[in-house]
């Protein structure tokens, strides 16, 4: 049993570091870049992530990371924010309220699932 001050799923989280894995017969893979880092203002949860489903040529479709700054708008008033958590979908970008690796885990997992099966269904 992990220690009382644990969070959920992150010994998971981190045992996914590396691993590339094929997630259906029509070739979409995900892959898990997971690292602990110092906590930082900008990573207080003391991880650097990117969790990644691609379509079969290497195209990203789902992203959860908190690797890079993230752009607040597009055009000449845009603004950079501060690296913090994220998620992009089909190149649309969004601020990720992290709670724990569990849940980061069920998200990412949970939008996986619907954008696969977006794509089935367009198929």
């Amino acid at each position: 049993m992990p220690p009382p001050d644990r969070e959920p799923g992150l010994d998971t989280l981190l045992d996914l570091h590396g691993q590339t894995l094929f997630v259906d017969e029509a070739g979409h893979w995900v892959r898990f870049v997971v690292l602990r880092t110092e906590v930082t203002p900008e990573r207080p949860h003391g991880l650097s992530y990117s969790l990644t489903l691609h379509a079969p040529d290497g195209t990203p479709l789902v992203g959860y990371d908190n690797a890079h700054p993230v752009r607040e708008r597009r055009g000449p008033g845009r603004r950079t924010r501060e690296e913090s958590d994220h998620r992009h979908r089909l190149g649309n970008i969004r601020r990720y309220d992290y709670a724990d690796a569990a849940t980061l885990l069920d998200d990412f997992w949970s939008e996986v699932d619907a954008v696969l099966k977006d794509r089935a269904s367009i198929s």
